[in-house]
């Protein structure tokens, strides 16, 4: 069944089986689950490489058993041609031994698919295969001692668009990794080590010490290896120091990319997942109307900050009039009004070891202030009811009154009691009036 090429498709596959009623069945759950998918199915190997002569293509399937040339001669051919040597090549077979595997690795085949999961499960094979070769690009810190294998590796890969940096030892890679920001969203994406290297250390170790030392879990920094033991007992030692992958050498072009572009997928889920999460943090600790922290932060968050930090002022701002100003203009102005402060208190404080948060859904804001002498405390109470005063929001006058309390090294404070304080403070304030400062200690 050949169906007419659909323009702008999102993957061309073709797939190859002797079964017409197989071919038929994966070919209608694949256009079902793709949207603007292309497919091509053919009965034989022969077939087959009549259109991979013509045409390329994004992923194959193909069935180990197939009348006159098999799916590893198929493999062996695609891996041949110019076109399609790097094309992901899925076997699909509920009979694929050891030996079956380990030839049809040397030949090329990207991965296995046991067929007794059923072709719903294949479908999602075949669409995580497409997703992981659909041209991820990343920063891999390769580690080889072999000067002349390291040359011709780091062309291979930097021809697939990949930016490689070489050491030729585990100290160097080592020293690098621990040097890097954080934060720094230029950091290396994979490792790729040779797992016997010369020196002190050997890739082995700095594998463990990756996973121990710098505390990236296979998630955060991906480690492929590469080996020229193909044992048992060498795997198991690859894994156990906290390995993602392994190839062995001589190393297949095809093969090594398929790798690597599988772990630059697992890269970049986890980063996605990262920035779900803090996306996700940010909307649960800010306050939707004014854009500062709410108080579920304020109560989660604010005690560690006392305990981290010394010499802590602890400010209640009011918003005075509110009410007043919400019958006679509005709520949506009163709103806004409260935006407007919210916006003004995080911008004043922002480079400041502060906590800025709207106290409940009120017209409240509580600031925590760290590492400021108890002298200057009023002064910038004062200064800050001040700014509020000069904000003129809508047009409209607005004022604040601030009560204040504040906490020495040698005072330990909870939380709670702080804000008590400080909102004694304001209760004071208010009952001589408005747009005041009041100390908890005056």
């Amino acid at each position: 069944m050949i169906p007419s090429p659909i323009k702008e498709t999102s993957a061309r596959i073709m797939i190859v089986d002797r079964s017409e009623v197989a071919r038929s069945i994966l070919s209608h759950i694949l256009q079902k689950e793709m949207q603007n998918i292309y497919i091509v199915t053919c009965g034989s190997a022969e077939e087959a490489l009549e259109y991979l002569n013509r045409e390329k293509f994004d992923l194959i399937t193909t069935a180990l058993l197939l009348p006159g040339l098999d799916g590893l001669d198929l493999c062996h051919e695609i891996r041949k041609s110019d076109k399609q040597h790097l094309t992901p090549v899925i076997v699909v077979s509920s009979d694929a031994d050891t030996r079956l595997l380990r030839e049809g690795f040397s030949a090329g085949v990207t991965d296995y698919f046991n067929k007794s999961l059923g072709y719903r499960r294949l479908v999602e094979f075949i669409k995580d295969i497409i997703q992981r070769h659909a041209g991820l690009v990343g920063k891999v810190l390769y580690v080889e001692d072999s000067p002349s294998t390291a040359t011709n590796t780091k062309m291979l890969m930097q021809n697939h668009g990949l930016q490689i940096t070489h050491l030729s030892s585990a100290e160097e890679a080592l020293a690098l990794l621990e040097g890097a920001d954080p934060q720094d969203d230029n950091n290396f994406d994979v490792v790729f080590t040779d797992f016997f290297l010369s020196g002190q250390m050997t890739g082995g170790d700095l594998l463990y010490a990756i996973r121990t030392q710098l505390h990236k879990s296979r998630q955060e920094l991906p480690v492929l290896v590469v080996t020229v033991q193909d044992n048992e007992d060498c795997q198991a030692d690859i894994f156990h120091a906290g390995a993602n992958d392994f190839i062995t050498k001589p190393v297949i072009e095809e093969v090594l990319m398929a790798r690597i572009k599988s772990l630059l997928l697992i890269k970049h889920q986890y980063n996605v997942l990262q920035r779900y999460s803090k996306d996700m943090f940010q909307l649960a600790t800010t306050d939707a109307l004014t854009g500062t922290k709410n108080k579920e932060y304020l109560f989660s968050d604010g005690p560690d900050f006392i305990q981290k930090h010394t010499n802590i002022c602890l400010m209640m701002v009011d918003v005075d009039h509110l009410e007043q100003i919400n019958e006679e203009h509005g709520h949506l102005i009163g709103d806004h009004i409260l935006h407007i402060v919210g916006n003004f208190l995080t911008t004043r404080f922002q480079d400041k070891l502060a906590v800025v948060a709207r106290f409940g859904g009120g017209k409240k804001f509580t600031l925590i202030i760290a590492n400021i002498a108890q002298q200057k405390t009023i002064t910038l109470a004062e200064s800050l009811r001040q700014e509020l005063q000069s904000l003129r929001p809508e047009g409209i006058a607005i004022t604040a009154t601030i009560g204040l309390t504040w906490q020495n090294n040698g005072d330990r404070h909870t939380l709670n009691t702080l804000i008590a304080n400080a909102d004694a403070a304001l209760h004071q304030a208010h009952e001589h009036g408005y747009n005041l400062t009041k100390s908890y200690f005056d």
